[in-house]
C-alpha cells in the first residue's frame, strides 16, 4: 500500500463527550460492515468489556483501521479519564495526528487540557471537533472563546494555533465544515473524513533505516498468544525476520516473528510483510512490556521510554483472612494475587506494584484507576482484601511534597451550599465559580490528592446524582495534614451467623446498616454505621425468644429501612486505617482488620 495513503489518528476527549460515539459513526459509515449485521444497531463498539459498557467510560485504549476511498485511516480510541492518562500517553506514540473531540456545552475539561498539552510537545497535528451541537444547553460561541483560550495557552510553535474546527452530533452520524443553521440538515461522516485526510498528514517513511518499533500495547489471543502492538518508526519487517527485544530493565531476547498482524476495520489480518508508518502486532516475543524496543539484532539503538504521569495514589492488597476466606473465590492465594498483579504490570503502564512480604502495595492515578482494577480481578475470581488508599507523598531534593489537583464540579444552583460546605472541609481553595446559566454552576477548585478519597461518592449523594465531578493533576505543592475525616463510628457484628429480623430491627434502631435480614455475618465485620462517634457491637444474628403467646401478623409489621448498598468506590472511600473491604466475586464485606474486640483494645493502646 502506498504509504502516503496511510492516516494514524488518536481520538482524545473528556469522559461523555461522545469520543466513542463518534468512533461508533466512523465504523458504521465506512461500509466495513454490511446492513444487516448485528453490529450496525450496537452503540459503543469500541467498549467492548462489561466494566466499559457499565460505567460508560473507556478504560483501555483500542485500535482500529477504517478504509476511506484508496486510504487507510487506522484509529486510536482513548480513554477520556484522567486515572487513565497513562492510556492515552502510550498511544500518542503511534498516532501522527488528533481528533480532539469538545462538548458544545462543557467546552474543554481538565483531562482535555492534559491529553492536548501532551500531543502538542509530540508536535501532532490537531483537528477539533465541537460535539453533541444539539443541545440544549449548547453555547458555541463560548467553547469556541475557550478552545483558542487553551490553544493561546498551550501551543509550543505559531503553527499550531491555525487548527481546522468541525462540528457535529456524533449520535446521528452527522458533521459539518461550518456551524449549521439547521440540525435537521442532511449529513453524514464524509467531511470529517475528508478532513482527516487533508489536515493529518501521512506517516514518516524510513524503509532504508533498520528496523525499529516501540511497543506500544499488548493484546493476547487464545489462539496466537500474546502480540505486541506499535508503529513501524523506521524500516520493515517480513514473518521470519530475526528480530532483537531490547526491555527497559537492558536485558535483550533474540526472537523469530512468527506473525504479522494488521488492523482491518475491528479485526487483525495476517499479512508476510509490513512496512515504516504502520500499525502493526508483532507475535514471537515470549515476554514484553510496554515501552520496550524491538529492532534488528546489533542495532543496539533503544528508544526512550514513554513519559507516564506517576501514581499518586497507593492501596495496599492482601489475600483474604476473613472468616468467609475461600468460601467464594476460584483464586484465594497471596502468590496467585501476587502472580496477577505482577501479569497486570505488563500492560497497565500507569500502574506500580512494591512487594512487602505477603502485602503487595498497588499504586495508580487515582480512585478510579485502581477501582477498576480491583473489580477487574473480582470478576475473574480473585478473592482479596483491601486497605484505605493513601496519597504519595512525593519527595524532592530531600523535602516531602504533596500532589495538588485541579477539581471542576458541574452541578445545579440549588446545591451551591453542598458543595461549597463538602469542598471547604477537605481545604478545598475556590479558585472560581461560573454560572453556566438555565440554572447550572461550574466550581473551579484546587485540592490536594489525599482530601480527594470519597469526595465523588459524597457529592453525588448530596446531590441526588445530578452532578459531575472531574480532577486531574496540576502541581506539586509543599507537604501540610490531611483535613480532618469527619466520620461516624461504626456498628460491627458482636457474633458469627446469619442476619435475622429481629436483630436488624434492633441494630437499625442505633443507625443506617449495610446488611438486612439473612444475610451471613461474622464477628467484627461492619453492618452498618451508628448514630454516634464511637464504635459499638450489636449482636445481628440474635433470635428473638419464644412466649407462649404468639401474635399473629407481628413478623410482618416488620418495616427494614432501606440498606446502604457497598460499592468498591464506597468500601475503599468509607473505612479508616484501622478497617478493611474485604472482596469476593459475590460479596464485598467492611470489616475490622482485628476483629477480636480485645485484640481491637490492645492495638489502640500501641
Amino acid at each position: 500500500m502506498d504509504k502516503k495513503k496511510i492516516r494514524n489518528i488518536a481520538i482524545i476527549a473528556h469522559v461523555d463527550h461522545g469520543k466513542t460515539t463518534l468512533v461508533d459513526s466512523f465504523l458504521k459509515q465506512s461500509r466495513i460492515f454490511r446492513e444487516n449485521e448485528a453490529i450496525m444497531q450496537e452503540n459503543l463498539i469500541l467498549d467492548n468489556n462489561d466494566l466499559e459498557r457499565e460505567r460508560g467510560i473507556t478504560i483501555v485504549a483500542k485500535n482500529i483501521s477504517i478504509p476511506y476511498k484508496d486510504y487507510k485511516i487506522n484509529i486510536i480510541d482513548t480513554p477520556g479519564h484522567a486515572d487513565f492518562g497513562g492510556e492515552v500517553e502510550r498511544t500518542l506514540n503511534m498516532a501522527d495526528g488528533c481528533l480532539l473531540v469538545i462538548d458544545a456545552q462543557e467546552g474543554p475539561m481538565p483531562q482535555t487540557r492534559f491529553v492536548l498539552k501532551k500531543a502538542l510537545e509530540m508536535e501532532k497535528k490537531i483537528i477539533v471537533v465541537i460535539n453533541k451541537i444539539d443541545k440544549k444547553l449548547a453555547n458555541i460561541d463560548q467553547t469556541l472563546s475557550r478552545i483558542y483560550d487553551l490553544f493561546l495557552e498551550l501551543a509550543q510553535t505559531e503553527d499550531q494555533l491555525d487548527f481546522p474546527i468541525y462540528y457535529a452530533i456524533a449520535k446521528d452520524g452527522k458533521a459539518f465544515e461550518n456551524m449549521p443553521s439547521n440540525m435537521e440538515d442532511n449529513a453524514d461522516m464524509i467531511v470529517l473524513f475528508e478532513g482527516i485526510i487533508k489536515h493529518i498528514p501521512s506517516p514518516v517513511v524510513k524503509e532504508e533505516a533498520p528496523f525499529l518499533m516501540q511497543i506500544s500495547a499488548i493484546d493476547y489471543d487464545n489462539y496466537v498468544g500474546s502480540g505486541f502492538i506499535g508503529k513501524i518508526l523506521q524500516g520493515t519487517v517480513k514473518t521470519g525476520d530475526n528480530l532483537t527485544l531490547l526491555a527497559k530493565e537492558g536485558n535483550t531476547e533474540n526472537f523469530k516473528v512468527s506473525k504479522i498482524l494488521v488492523n482491518n476495520g475491528l479485526k487483525k489480518e495476517e499479512r508476510e510483510e509490513a512496512f515504516s508508518g504502520e500499525i502493526i502486532t508483532i507475535v514471537g516475543v515470549k515476554s514484553a512490556k510496554i515501552g520496550d524496543t524491538i529492532t534488528k539484532p546489533g542495532h543496539n539503538e533503544r528508544l526512550p521510554d514513554i513519559q507516564i504521569q506517576e501514581p499518586a495514589v497507593k492501596i495496599k492488597f492482601e489475600a483474604n483472612t476473613s472468616p468467609f476466606s475461600g468460601q467464594e473465590g476460584n483464586f484465594v492465594t497471596s502468590r496467585q494475587l501476587l502472580a496477577r498483579l505482577q501479569k497486570e504490570l505488563e500492560k497497565n503502564v500507569g500502574m506500580k506494584l512494591e512487594i512487602i512480604g505477603d502485602q503487595f502495595y498497588v499504586s495508580g492515578r487515582g480512585e478510579l484507576h485502581l477501582s477498576i482494577l480491583i473489580e477487574t480481578l473480582r470478576r475473574e475470581g480473585y478473592e482479596f482484601q483491601i486497605s484505605r488508599p493513601e496519597a504519595i507523598v512525593k519527595i524532592v531534593d530531600g523535602k516531602q511534597f504533596d500532589v495538588r489537583e485541579e477539581l471542576i464540579i458541574d452541578t445545579n444552583e440549588e446545591y451551591i451550599g453542598e458543595i461549597t460546605t463538602i469542598c471547604s472541609k477537605r481545604g478545598a481553595e475556590l479558585d472560581n465559580m461560573i454560572n453556566e446559566g438555565s440554572g447550572r454552576v461550574r466550581f473551579y477548585y484546587k485540592i490536594l490528592t489525599k482530601n480527594l478519597f470519597g469526595l465523588r461518592a459524597e457529592v453525588l449523594n448530596q446531590t441526588r446524582g445530578t452532578t459531575t465531578v472531574n480532577h486531574s493533576f496540576l502541581d506539586l505543592v509543599e507537604f501540610k495534614p490531611a483535613a480532618k475525616r469527619e466520620r461516624k463510628g461504626v456498628i460491627l457484628a458482636s457474633d458469627d451467623g446469619i442476619s435475622t429480623s429481629y436483630g436488624i430491627m434492633n441494630a437499625q434502631e442505633r443507625g443506617t446498616l449495610f446488611i438486612g435480614p439473612e444475610e451471613k455475618i461474622y464477628k467484627g465485620m461492619i453492618v452498618g454505621i451508628n448514630k454516634y462517634d464511637q464504635d459499638i457491637e450489636v449482636n445481628v444474628a440474635k433470635q428473638k425468644h419464644l412466649t407462649n403467646i404468639h401474635k399473629e401478623g407481628q413478623e410482618d409489621a416488620m418495616v427494614f429501612n432501606p440498606k446502604i448498598e457497598v460499592t468498591i468506590e464506597y468500601g475503599v472511600s468509607f473505612i479508616n486505617e484501622d478497617e478493611l473491604l474485604e472482596i469476593t466475586p459475590e460479596h464485598l464485606r467492611l470489616r475490622k482488620k482485628f476483629l477480636d474486640k480485645n485484640e481491637r483494645e490492645k492495638q489502640s493502646k500501641h
